[in-house]
């Protein structure tokens, strides 16, 4: 997800764990925990775009990462916030649920994640959540602003805020999930009276939605693609034929680079001539 969402939410799961005794403090370590797995930005400064694709959402978004990372930041804090009563077994679960959640809100994008680096290359997507969706930015972010505020003025901890935006964004990733199934039940259908056999599909929201789905179906030697709305009704599935062209690729395909975007596609590409 972008940046200000795991913020937002960063502080929120931070004033949850321990807002009650780090006070506003929990809201700053949150953000910042929250955020630490999008630290592989650094590795566009070296790699060549092929590269930086697959290293982004790579090893730093691995649960190894998170184990090796998360008693290292809780001994941190620990010092720095030793004058408050956070034991470093809090501190260290605060870290690791943080880091955890941010690598579960990354996996329902369509950009893949590496949960299992560097043991293995299995990216895992989702496909529910558009990397940047206001539906789910917005609720978190209203309720992390509420709690800084609050508790500026040394008022009680409320846990209700938080509370209410997860309630608010846990029903909208249900809604998400009920008009993905719709659509995808569509699309097979069209498919079916088309005549077209799906080797294999996927959808993924378009921009700012998850009412609004791209979709992709592979058949022989090429895709269908478009666009279909949980709200369309009886509306034609325009499924638009692209010849994949593979053997466009047989000169240029024992390059890294390209065995690099191969990979990072999962094999839904086509080729044309410019």
């Amino acid at each position: 997800m972008d940046s200000i969402t795991h913020i937002a939410l960063g502080a929120c799961v931070g004033g949850l764990l321990a807002g009650g005794t780090a006070g506003r403090k929990a809201l700053f370590w949150g953000a910042a925990a929250q955020s630490l797995p999008d630290i592989d930005f650094l590795a566009g400064l070296w790699c060549d775009p092929a590269e930086d694709l697959l290293a982004h959402r790579g090893f730093t978004h691995s649960f190894l990462f998170v184990i090796l990372l998360a008693p290292f930041l809780a001994g941190m804090a620990s010092w720095v916030q030793r004058q408050q009563n956070v034991s470093y077994k809090r501190w260290t679960l605060f870290f690791g649920i943080q880091m955890a959640i941010h690598l579960f809100l990354d996996a329902l994008n369509v950009y893949s994640t590496g949960w299992w680096e560097p043991f293995s290359h299995h990216r895992v997507s989702g496909n529910l959540l558009f990397v940047a969706d206001p539906f789910i930015t917005l609720p978190l972010l209203v309720a992390a602003l509420y709690l800084f505020f609050q508790l500026r003025d040394r008022a009680r901890f409320s846990f209700r805020p938080i509370i209410i935006s997860f309630a608010f964004c846990f029903a909208y990733l249900a809604a998400a999930l009920y008009s993905k199934q719709k659509v995808e039940k569509e699309i097979l259908l069209a498919c079916q009276e088309k005549g077209i056999r799906p080797l294999r599909y996927f959808t993924t929201p378009a921009p700012l939605t998850s009412f609004l789905w791209y979709y992709v179906v592979e058949a022989t030697e090429g895709f269908y693609v478009g666009y279909l709305s949980v709200f369309d009704t009886d509306a034609d599935v325009g499924l638009q034929y692209f010849p994949q062209q593979d053997s466009l690729l047989l000169a240029a395909q024992d390059r890294e680079d390209v065995q690099h975007l191969i990979r990072f596609s999962k094999g839904y590409y086509v080729l044309q001539y410019y």
